[in-house]
Order: structure tokens, then C-alpha cells, then sequence
């Protein structure tokens, strides 16, 4: 029997499979896309979107919901997260095909299988930000460039660098990834061998050059975006979430990983890793060294940062797609080998199982709660309870606001002394009766939480009374509920009234 005729027949078998696979994910991202409210960040797409512009450092949802989205649906909970559904469907082909030409067929199967199963990505492709847009362009541009000259593919190439100018227009830590595939190309040897051949003709020196006025327009308008950035943590301009990651150094970095890989799932990041280990050992040190750098330098890069600046999790984000490609180079292996055990498939399907159940509960739960807190339903708890004179205090206060139109929302600051000043203020006011406090039940403690934030819970315990919590209980260790706090406009204020 051929080797052709072989491939002939899986070429067909590997197309239903992916269809099934992109049927699962339309499923998966787009079910119940509109049924939660807002949260997080999702408020400032809804602005930004509104009224979108070039000005902005990361444009590129922001006018495709402009353009392709409001002149037939509104910007609402619905309407803000069709475009990253769509970029999470059309993930799943696009990583395939990577894949299949950087490995084979069946290791982009096995990374299809995983993405498309995956509850970050889920998550993030019902999410109204750009992070399942970052995850696209991020599994595309970096290999397209690979291929195109590894294989001195012109069209390859062009797509390449065609996607890295939307990925940098999606955000800015999209174009880390070119600073890894610089790293690859000066220390790999078809790299520097490609340079050397190339570098004799005269198109390559104009494109070289036009590749340092590009990256120097690139610096001269993203620094100054960086600066401001910082500059905006360090005064708490941007700091609207109560809970956050420690802050001791050492212990942040950690934190940050391990959030990053949970996400992924261990299993996931593990299996990933082995695979590019199994490249470098037995089939393709190249391309290990490429998936190594795209990994490594983007996150030594953030990692280096979160040491000045505050760095979510959700920045690694493009380089996730290195642990996907590795975890299917990794079962690719095992069903190829010869193992003892029979059937063949037996092995590489149980460990793929384990890995899809690790995520699991996480992935159940997306359907839940959406894997957000439920300002929306706090909003409606509170909007036949508040009296006209009363002050609310929330974190996530431009979240909350938005469905309380017509009433101020106070930022939820980790002091107990500003709560103070507020019922203080109340006393005063002829029609002031109480003041509401929506904080998150997970600050009652563990790793997210701060000395301050304890404090100030620890007043409000002592001040207040817990009037509801709103939310659901999830099949994963996540706790997304939201607690509602009315304090009397003269309370007995305790001992633990004052922040020490």
C-alpha cells in the first residue's frame, strides 16, 4: 500500500474531523454569548467602540465593531461579543492548518481538539475584549513568516507581515512575538544562513531598511503609550478591580505564571512543553527553537515589566498558541510510537481525555455565571431598594454605574477611612439613609487579597449588614459571587473602624 493512497484517504477523514471540530466550536462560543452582563474591562469596549479612532493604541475591535456590527445590532451584551466569538471560531482551522504544515496532520488535529474544548479560550471568545483577536493573529503571523522563509514561500511571508500589522493594531503585546522571531532568526542556522544568501541582493537591503523605519514608527508610538500606561497604575487611574495579584516581588511574578499556566490548564502547558522538548531531541531543531523563542522572550519581556507596572495574565495570552502546537506535536508522538499496549490508540486518546477533563469544571462552569461577576443583577436588586439620598460604593464602579443610570458610583478604594467620610457625609444630609457596598465574596481572603483589603472588610463586617449575595455557584474553585452591603447612616463604629 503507498504512501500516497494513505494520505489520499486521511485527507478526507482529517476534513471531517476538523468540520466537527469547527461545529463544536461555534456551539461552545457562541451559546448564551448575550445572557450575562457586562464586566471588567467589557464597559471601556462598549466606550471605546462607541467611538472608535486610530488614536486609540489598540483600534482594531473597536472599528470592526463600528463598522461591521452597529449598522445591524446594537453595541449591547450581545452585539460587543460577535467578534470575538468569531475570532475564536476561525482560531480553531487557523491553528489546525499551522500545525499540519509545521508538523502533521494529525498534531494539528490534536491542537484543534484542545483549542476547540479549551475554557480560556472559550472564555476569552465570550469575552467583549480583543484577547481571542490577539489569539488569532497570534497563531498565524509568527509561523507564516517562518514558513515563508523557511521555505522561501513569498506568499507566506507576505501573509505574515500582513497579519503582525492587525496583530500590533489589536494590542500592542501582540507584536512581543516579533522580538522572539528575532531572537530565532539571528541564533537559528537556517536563519542566519537565509540572511547570508539573501543579503546580496538588492530588494532584501530596501526591505531591511524599510523594517527599521517601521519598527522605529512603532517605538516612537507605543513608548510614550507605555509611559502613560505606568504612570496611570502608579496614580490608580486604571485600577478599577478590588482584587489583584500580590504585590511583594518575587511572589507577583510566581503568581502571574501559575495563573497563566492554570489557565491554560497544567496538563495543557505540561504536554506543551514536552513537545518542544521532543522537537529539539528527535525531529526538528529549528522549529523548536522558534516555538521556544515566541515563548520565551514574550514572557521574560512581561515577566521583567510586572517587576515596575502592574501585568494581567491575559498579556502572555500570545503565546498560547506554542503550548497548543506542542501539546499536538506531543500526542502526535504517542500515537505514532509503538507502544506495547493495543490498541495503538489507546494510549494517545487517554491522555488527550485527561487532559480535555482537566478543564472541565472550569469549562462547565462558563455556562454558568459566564465566568463574571453579575453587576447587572446586582443593579436590579438595588434599583427598588435605594433611597434617593443614598450612597453606593462598588468594585467595578463604571460596571455597576452603567446599569444604574442616573446615580453615582463611587470606586471601591481599599480604605476603611473613605467608607467613614461617606457615612460621616450622610449624617449630615437631610435625605441621606445608607450607604451600599457591592465588593466580591472572594475578599474575605486568600492570595488575591491585601492587608488593606482586608481592613476595609473588616470594618464593613463590623458596620454593616449583608442585605444579598448575587451569583451562582460554579463546578470549579472560582467564587464570582458579589456581596451587597447596606450601612446605616450612624452606626456603632468599632475598633476596626480606622485603617492602621
Amino acid at each position: 500500500m503507498s504512501l500516497e493512497g494513505t494520505q489520499r484517504r486521511r485527507a478526507p477523514a482529517a476534513a471531517v474531523i476538523l468540520a466537527v471540530l469547527i461545529a463544536v466550536a461555534i456551539a461552545l462560543r457562541f451559546w448564551r454569548l448575550g445572557d450575562w452582563g457586562f464586566e471588567g474591562d467589557e464597559i471601556f469596549t462598549l466606550r471605546d467602540s462607541i467611538d472608535p479612532g486610530l488614536g486609540n493604541p489598540r483600534p482594531l475591535l473597536y472599528l470592526l465593531n463600528y463598522y461591521l456590527v452597529l449598522p445591524f445590532r446594537p453595541l449591547d451584551e450581545l452585539g460587543l461579543r460577535i467578534i470575538p466569538a468569531v475570532a475564536g471560531v476561525l482560531a480553531i482551522p487557523a491553528l489546525y492548518v499551522v500545525t499540519r504544515r509545521l508538523a502533521s496532520t494529525r498534531a494539528g488535529l490534536f491542537a484543534a481538539l484542545l483549542l476547540t474544548v479549551s475554557g480560556f479560550h472559550v472564555y476569552q471568545s465570550q469575552y467583549a475584549r480583543y484577547w481571542s483577536v490577539v489569539f488569532l493573529v497570534s497563531a498565524i503571523y509568527p509561523y507564516a513568516i517562518y514558513i515563508g522563509i523557511r521555505e522561501h514561500n513569498p506568499r507566506a511571508l507576505a501573509l505574515g507581515i500582513l497579519v503582525a500589522g492587525l496583530a500590533v493594531l489589536a494590542h500592542p503585546v501582540a507584536g512581543f512575538l516579533v522580538g522572539g522571531l528575532m531572537v530565532w532568526f539571528v541564533v537559528c542556522d537556517v536563519g542566519r544562513d537565509y540572511a547570508k544568501r539573501l543579503w546580496k541582493h538588492k530588494t532584501l537591503r530596501w526591505a531591511v531598511l524599510a523594517f527599521v523605519v517601521l519598527a522605529g514608527m512603532m517605538a516612537i508610538r507605543y513608548l510614550p503609550v507605555l509611559g502613560e500606561w505606568i504612570q496611570e497604575h502608579d496614580e490608580g487611574v486604571t485600577q478599577d478591580n478590588l482584587l489583584h495579584l500580590p504585590g511583594r516581588p518575587g511572589l507577583k511574578q510566581i503568581a502571574l505564571l501559575i495563573s497563566y499556566a492554570e489557565g491554560i490548564t497544567i496538563p495543557v502547558a505540561l504536554a506543551g512543553v514536552v513537545g518542544v522538548l521532543w522537537l529539539w531531541q528527535r525531529r526538528d531543531r529549528a522549529l523548536a527553537l522558534l516555538l521556544a523563542c515566541l515563548l520565551i522572550f514574550p514572557t521574560g519581556l512581561l515577566v521583567l515589566l510586572s517587576f515596575r507596572t502592574p501585568v494581567s495574565t491575559t498579556y502572555l495570552l500570545p503565546t498560547a498558541p506554542v503550548f497548543f502546537i506542542g501539546a499536538g506535536v506531543f500526542l502526535d508522538h504517542l500515537a505514532e510510537a509503538d507502544w506495547e499496549l493495543r490498541p495503538r490508540w489507546l494510549l494517545p486518546a487517554t491522555v488527550t481525555i485527561f487532559m480535555i477533563v482537566s478543564g472541565l469544571p472550569t469549562l462547565l462552569s462558563q455556562y454558568r455565571d459566564g465566568r463574571r461577576r453579575d453587576f447587572r443583577g446586582v443593579a436590579e436588586y438595588l434599583t427598588v431598594r435605594l433611597g434617593p439620598g443614598d450612597s453606593i460604593y462598588s468594585d467595578q464602579a463604571a460596571v455597576l454605574g452603567h446599569y444604574l443610570p442616573g446615580r453615582f458610583v463611587g470606586r471601591l478604594a481599599a480604605n476603611p477611612d473613605l467608607l467613614v467620610r461617606s457615612l460621616r457625609a450622610l449624617e449630615k444630609s437631610a435625605h441621606g439613609e445608607a450607604l451600599w457596598i457591592v465588593l466580591p465574596a472572594s475578599a474575605q481572603g486568600g492570595l488575591r487579597t491585601t492587608t488593606r483589603v482586608g481592613s476595609m472588610t473588616s470594618w464593613i463586617y463590623e458596620n454593616c449588614q449583608l442585605r444579598n449575595t448575587v451569583g451562582v455557584a460554579r463546578f470549579d474553585f472560582r467564587q464570582n459571587q458579589l456581596q451587597v452591603y447596606r450601612c446605616p447612616s450612624a452606626p456603632e463604629l468599632g475598633a476596626g473602624s480606622r485603617l492602621e
